[in-house]
C-alpha cells in the first residue's frame, strides 16, 4: 500500500531483499519496480520514503523499521549514515563477504557469459577496521550541519571542518572526530591540525569562493611504522604555513616524511603539482617478504597493506611459475607485483603509463637487488605491440591489473594474438573484468577464480582470475 506525501511516495512494510551496487540495498515496490535504499540491511522490513522516481526504479530512504534483519549489527562509528564511507558497517562481516562473492559471480555469469569453474571462497580481511594505509581529508569553512543544528536558533559558532565530502555534495565537508579506517596516529594528527588551525586563525578553504589557506590533508602509513603527512595549501602564506608545519613536526616526532604543496588550481589533485619536502625524506618504506618499496606522495599502492600481500600471493600462486618463464606485468604501477613474482620467474617485463611510477619501480628493483625485472613507460595500447614483444621475448605468462575501466580492446587483441599459456587477471571491477573475459573466451578458458576483500565495511571487492589457453 502506498500514499502520497507532498508529491513523494511512502511504501509501507517493504522487505529489503538484496545488497546492490555501490553499497545500496534493494527492495521491490508494490508496483514491481526496484527501490534503492541506503543504510539498510537485507532482511530489514521498513517503510520507505521515496525522493526520486525513474522509469524502472525508485530511490528512497527508510523512515521506519518494522523488523530488523538477523544480519544487522550496531555500527561502531559515530559518523555512520552521514559520512558514506563505510556503507556496510551495519552488516555482519560474514554477510558482507557473501554479497561480495555473489556480486563477482553475478558479473562473471551475467556479463561475461563464460564457462566458470567452482569459485574458491572469498578471502576475507583479518583486519576489519583500521586497515587503510592512505587517507585524504578536506578542509572547509562551511561544515555539514545536522538536521538538529539546521533547526536550532542558537549560534553555531565555528563552521570549520576537516573531514570527508558528503556523498554527491562537492562543497560540503563532514567534520570527522574519529575515523575507523586508518590506525593512529591518523586521528590524532588530523584532530591536532584542525585544533591548531582554529586556535591560530588559519583559514579553511571555501570551495565556492576559492579562498582560504588550508585545502587538504593526506596521511600515509606503512606496515614498517613509517608515516607521511602532506598538507595542501591554497594560498602561499609562508609564515602561517611554517607555523603549522613546525607545530605538527614537533607534536608528532615519529613522522617520517612531512611535505606540502601550494595548489591554487580549480581542482585539488596532486599529480600535476610540485610537492615540497619540509622535514624528513620524501618517501616512506613498505615491506613485503623482505622486499622494500618506496611510497612517495604520488605513488599508487594498494591501500590495505596486509591484504595486498594476500592478493599478491594468490596472483603468484595462480601464475604457477617454475623459474623458467618470461612474465609480462601489464599496468605494473610501481612494479610491486612484478618484483613480488620475480624470484620465481626467468624475467619480468613491467609496463605502465605513468612515468613517475616506472621511476619508482626501477628504484625499488635496485634497492631490492632484483636484476631480472625491466620496466618500461608508455600507453599500454601503443607500447604493447609486435616490436615490443620481439625485443623483450614472447611471454609465457601475462599478469594484468588494469584500472577500473578494464583493459583497452587493443591490448586484449594483442594478448589474443600472441596467446601466452596463462593470463592472470587481477581486477578491482569485476563488471569490466567480465566484459574482458568474454572477449578472450575464444582462446582462453577460465580455470580459477578467487575474490579478495581489500575493503571491509564497503561494497568494493577485488577479484583474481586465471585464464589458460585452450588446447
Amino acid at each position: 500500500m502506498a500514499k502520497k506525501n507532498t508529491d513523494k511516495v511512502v511504501f509501507h512494510q517493504i522487505k529489503v531483499l538484496d545488497a546492490g551496487a555501490k553499497g545500496v540495498s534493494v527492495a521491490k515496490a508494490p508496483d514491481g519496480k526496484v527501490v534503492f535504499i541506503p543504510n539498510v540491511v537485507p532482511g530489514d522490513v521498513v517503510d520507505v520514503q521515496t525522493f526520486k522516481k525513474r522509469k524502472a526504479y525508485y530511490e528512497g530512504k527508510a523512515i521506519h523499521f518494522h523488523e530488523y534483519s538477523e544480519h544487522r549489527i550496531e555500527p561502531i562509528c559515530e559518523h555512520f549514515g552521514v559520512c558514506g564511507g563505510c556503507k556496510w558497517q551495519n552488516m555482519k562481516y560474514s554477510q558482507q563477504l557473501y554479497y561480495k562473492q555473489n556480486e563477482v559471480l553475478n558479473h562473471l555469469q551475467r556479463i561475461g557469459k563464460v564457462e566458470l569453474p567452482e569459485f574458491e571462497p572469498i578471502l576475507g580481511s583479518e583486519k576489519q577496521f583500521f586497515y587503510r594505509n592512505k587517507m585524504e581529508f578536506s578542509f572547509s569553512n562551511s561544515r555539514w550541519l545536522t538536521e538538529a543544528e539546521i533547526g536550532s536558533t542558537e549560534d553555531l559558532g565555528n563552521r570549520n571542518a576537516l573531514g570527508f565530502h558528503i556523498p554527491k555534495m562537492w562543497d560540503k565537508i563532514l567534520d570527522i572526530n574519529k575515523c575507523h579506517l586508518q590506525e593512529d596516529p591518523s586521528n590524532a594528527i588530523r584532530n591536532e591540525v584542525r585544533s591548531f588551525a582554529n586556535e591560530h586563525g588559519l583559514t579553511f578553504f571555501n570551495p565556492r569562493a576559492h579562498e582560504g589557506l588550508l585545502r587538504t590533508l593526506m596521511l600515509r602509513t606503512s606496515s614498517t611504522g613509517e608515516i607521511m603527512v602532506l598538507i595542501q595549501f591554497f594560498e602561499n602564506d609562508k609564515a602561517n604555513r611554517e607555523l603549522l608545519l613546525n607545530h605538527i613536526y614537533e607534536k608528532f616526532p615519529q613522522i617520517t616524511s612531512l611535505q606540502y604543496v601550494i595548489n591554487s588550481k580549480a581542482n585539488d589533485t596532486l599529480y600535476d603539482t610540485d610537492i615540497k619536502l619540509y622535514k624528513g625524506r620524501d618517501y616512506i618504506l613498505e615491506e613485503m617478504e623482505g622486499l622494500k618499496f618506496s611510497i612517495n606522495a604520488k605513488s599508487f599502492y594498494q591501500t590495505n597493506s596486509d591484504q595486498a600481500y594476500e592478493l599478491y600471493k594468490i596472483t603468484r600462486d595462480f601464475a604457477g611459475l617454475t623459474g623458467n618463464e618470461i612474465v609480462y606485468d601489464l599496468y605494473t604501477g610501481t612494479g610491486t607485483i612484478a618484483q613480488f613474482v620475480s624470484k620465481k620467474a626467468k624475467k619480468v617485463i613491467g609496463v605502465e603509463s605513468v612515468p613517475e611510477a616506472i621511476k619508482d619501480a626501477k628504484l625499488n628493483a635496485e634497492r631490492n637487488e632484483i636484476t631480472n625485472c625491466e620496466f618500461y613507460v608508455g600507453d599500454m595500447k601503443v607500447v604493447f605491440n609486435d616490436d615490443f614483444i620481439a625485443q623483450h621475448g614472447h611471454p609465457d605468462v601475462i599478469i594484468t591489473d588494469p584500472p577500473r575501466d578494464g583493459m583497452h580492446k587493443d591490448v586484449i587483441e594483442q594478448i589474443m594474438k600472441i596467446a601466452p599459456e596463462k593470463v592472470v587477471y587481477v581486477s578491482c571491477n569485476s563488471a569490466t573484468q567480465a566484459r574482458d573475459l568474454a572477449l578472450m573466451d575464444e582462446k582462453y578458458k577460465v580455470t580459477r577464480v578467487r575474490p579478495v576483500d581489500m575493503f571491509p565495511q564497503t561494497h568494493h571487492v577485488e577479484n583474481v582470475v586465471l585464464l589458460e589457453r585452450r588446447k
